[in-house]
């Protein structure tokens, strides 16, 4: 597997700081398939200062000029779709027909959706005696997770760079040759120097150097809730903004009279994509009691198409096996009802974890608190529709969700008491056009479309 053993700093790769390298390992066999370099303070700041050097240029490229780079991006990381996928695959383990269709396809139609709206996004509006500007922050400090890996690379860095701001990127330390590809795809966009940097390295050196460094102007973090705590500490003693988006524990509500059978098969297949890894994943059916046997039935039945190793990839490290198993363990030790998988291991080699779906799940246990990001279904029991929505509602995360009802309607009148950033109505599709992220410890601010090109903005207003 090619890596660059530099940094991509000012429109160059560049010898890093220091000696030290990061194994990229293989989570299906558990081979080291490239190193990198560990990035330091030393270098974030390079990367910063170069960021800071574009901006002023930058920001003042008109709208117009800063989409039809946007547009060359997306060109090129659909030239390199394949290439991509290929490499999301051996760096995440994701099988690669969810890579080439999600993972490498999705970021291609995001990218694109920030150059048109770059070009027409109303940078200025009057109102009353004012002219009210929307300007970029300045230096993005983006911090990346190994999930979604290329995805959330362009959900930052595309309305970044469409608000006119410049852009320092620290991917996961998991997932970092992705990044590197992504780099090489601005190099052929024709981004100027310094507008992105790319500094690969450790969460606790290279991830907290950038959101401490004082010429970042907005740290922008995907992860657990624990570091966005931490980063959001940072930032706020330097008065500096943030946009967090953070751990979920998402609720699939089954409402009486909704068609089960759909409901529960698509809640199953929901969470087993990308092996459950997925921060917005339906961790938690909730099914009224008069069908919840149906469902458990039905749910037993549909989690057995989900091969490991065919459908269900591997989790991207040991540590984070260790963990689901850990859950998984627990569930069973508090009085969960393990109706499929388990916490034993279901192949010799890679970090592979069972799918596994539990019943008889309380919405006290840690299993229905926690978020686990694993392969993993508590499915719980609901008396009536106040009930139901007390149970959703009951965790300190907020960032997902699903209604099911006989009709739109009731659904959405349900969808509208919820304390989640997103609800999907009786299957709505995903549109990477509508705002993502989460109430409550689930995040702050939104990532896509409108909404997340408006977190890279600070207002100004011009009286007459």
């Amino acid at each position: 597997m090619r890596a660059h053993d530099e940094m991509y700093i000012d429109g160059a790769w560049r010898p890093p700081a220091g000696r030290d390298t990061i194994a990229v390992v293989n989570p299906a066999d558990e081979r080291v398939i490239a190193r990198v370099p560990a990035g330091t303070a030393e270098d974030v700041d390079a990367a910063v200062r170069a960021a800071r050097a574009a901006f002023p240029a930058w920001s003042a490229t008109p709208p117009a000029e800063r989409a039809a780079r946007l547009t060359a991006l997306a060109d090129a990381l659909a030239a390199r779709k394949d290439t991509l996928a290929e490499t999301i695959t051996a760096e995440l383990g994701s099988p690669l027909p969810l890579s080439q269709m999600v993972h490498a396809g999705v970021p291609v139609l995001v990218a694109a959706s920030y150059a048109e709206l770059a070009a027409r996004y109303a940078f200025e509006e009057r109102i009353g005696n004012s002219t009210v500007l929307l300007e970029p922050v300045g230096v993005v400090g983006a911090i990346t997770p190994w999930n979604y890996p290329l995805h959330q690379i362009v959900a930052k860095v595309a309305p970044a760079l469409a608000a006119g701001c410049t852009v320092v990127l620290k991917p996961a330390e998991d997932t970092p040759l992705t990044a590197q590809l992504f780099a090489e795809a601005t190099e052929a966009a024709g981004l100027p120097p310094g507008v992105f940097n790319l500094v690969t390295g450790l969460g606790p050196v290279a991830g907290q150097a950038l959101a401490e460094h004082e010429g970042v102007d907005l740290v922008s973090f995907t992860g657990s809730t624990a570091v966005g705590k931490r980063i959001g500490a940072i930032a706020g003693a330097a008065v500096k903004r943030v946009a967090l988006e953070l751990g979920g524990k998402s609720a699939n509500v089954i409402l009486p009279g909704a068609d089960l059978a759909k409901a529960v098969n698509v809640g199953i297949a929901n969470v087993m994509t990308n092996s459950g890894q997925t921060c917005s994943a339906w961790t938690r059916m909730l099914v009224d009691a008069e069908r919840y046997d149906e469902a458990v039935e039905l749910a037993a039945n549909a989690v057995t198409k989900y091969v490991v190793g065919e459908r269900v990839g591997p989790l991207v490290n040991a540590a984070q096996q260790a963990r689901v198993r850990g859950y998984i363990a627990r569930g069973v030790e508090e009085g969960a009802r393990l109706i499929a998988g388990g916490p034993d291991v279901p192949l010799e080699t890679g970090f592979y974890v069972s799918p596994t779906v539990f019943a008889d799940v309380t919405p006290d246990m840690t299993i229905a608190q926690e978020e686990i990001f694993g392969p993993v279904v508590s499915i719980l029991r609901y008396e009536d529709v106040d009930d139901a929505l007390r149970i959703a509602n009951d965790t300190v995360y907020g960032l997902a969700g699903a209604v099911w009802a006989a009709d739109d309607e009731e659904a959405v009148a349900f969808a509208r008491r919820m304390d989640t950033g997103q609800v999907d109505i009786n299957g709505g599709r995903f549109n990477p056009l509508a705002p993502f992220g989460g109430y409550k410890q689930s995040g702050v601010g939104r990532e896509l479309g409108p909404h997340g090109l408006a977190e890279y903005l600070q207002t100004k207003s011009l009286q007459f």
